[in-house]
């Protein structure tokens, strides 16, 4: 795999795991970081300014961007500057202050959902693709953000290996693919290359993928959720100002223990739960039209009532769907009058929309 161009916005996103000392709060959110500079050789400039009475603040922030930044790939020659004053305030921030208030919004974006599991296995990503394209489809500016780093599917299921561009501001262009603008790790690395890498360096992708990308104006965004409750999922929900999250789930109960622990993440950081879609949830057999619980029945109902949330819909096993997400062809395009699944997928839309004041 080639390594991501060095960029300031790349040296931003990973200044973003450099916390002020005392603080979950990170630097870049302080506005600690006053200038970025990269040149062809690989050598960076960073200019921070801060503000402070503890001469020890300054040592340790320096210390911590040297030992982030030098380890990104790229960097031949690493300068940190550090202009340094007393506070002009006597307000500093306190560790009462509600991590709530450190969240932002996406630029461009006015709802951000969070499509989630807690396993894999459940059709998570077909349900973000179709989810997106049933809400274009209604007639909203909508955008995927696939950010299963280790397992990007959209380009396969958008059917497009075009690059994502660069604007002047360096930040990312979005690729357009169906009427959904779309960005993916799938497409910037060749589709049998790995993405080894380990979880810090992964997780300063999100970050940048979050952070620097030029949607132009969306009514909604989807967060296509790697599986688990891992350090990725923990960046996301501490990070990003989520209208929601939608949890995917499969009827049986093995899959519904996991979908637990995908809500508890979210309420845990007070993240509204928009409501349960239960994947996978009956087969309706082509022959005679005998409905068939392969997976069991109710589960992703009872789950929802537990939960006091939404049940947004039931999506059928159905072999159009898998058919066309390997022809890069949502089954969400399809005319919901002859398709049960794109039907389906319609009717969610239409109750987020609705939950969301849209």
């Amino acid at each position: 795999m080639s390594e991501p161009q060095l960029t300031p916005a790349l040296i931003r996103a990973a200044l973003t795991t450099v916390k002020y000392p005392g603080f979950s709060r990170d630097i870049v959110s302080f506005g600690l970081v006053k200038d970025i500079t990269v040149t062809e050789d690989g050598a960076v400039v960073i200019e921070l300014i801060i503000e402070s009475k503890n001469a020890d603040v300054p040592r340790y922030i320096y210390e911590n961007v040297m030992g982030t930044v030098k380890e990104l790939p790229g960097v031949k020659k690493l300068d940190v500057n550090i202009e340094h004053h007393a506070p002009k305030s006597t307000k500093q921030p306190t560790a009462n202050d509600d991590p709530a208030d450190w969240k932002s919004s996406v630029p461009g974006v006015k709802h951000v959902i969070a499509v989630a599991s807690g396993k894999g296995g459940v059709g998570k990503s077909t349900v973000s693709a179709n989810l997106a394209v049933a809400l274009s489809k209604l007639g909203y500016k909508t955008g995927l953000l696939d950010l299963d780093i280790y397992g990007p599917s959209m380009a396969l299921m958008f059917g497009t290996k075009e690059r994502p561009g660069c604007s002047e501001k360096e930040q990312f262009l979005p690729v357009e693919a169906h009427g959904i603008k779309l960005l993916s790790m799938g497409l910037m690395i060749d589709e049998a290359s790995p993405v080894a890498v380990r979880g810090p360096l992964a997780t300063r992708y999100v970050q940048q993928f979050l952070r620097d990308v030029e949607w132009g104006g969306l009514d909604f965004l989807i967060l296509d959720m790697p599986p688990g409750t891992g350090d990725i999922q923990l960046t996301i929900v501490q990070t990003v100002d989520l209208a929601g999250a939608v949890i995917v789930t499969t009827p049986q109960e093995v899959a519904l223990i996991d979908a637990r622990k995908a809500v508890g993440l979210f309420q845990r950081v007070e993240t509204p739960i928009l409501g349960l879609i239960e994947n996978m949830s009956y087969f309706v057999c082509p022959s005679d039209g005998l409905i068939y619980n392969i997976f069991g029945e109710g589960g992703g109902e009872r789950e929802a009532q537990k939960l006091g949330v939404p049940l947004l819909g039931r999506i059928p096993l159905d072999i159009q769907t898998r058919s066309c997400g390997d022809e890069g062809h949502p089954v969400a395009l399809e005319d919901p009058g002859k398709s049960m699944v794109a039907a389906a997928f319609e009717g969610v839309a239409s109750m987020l929309a609705s939950t969301l004041g849209e």
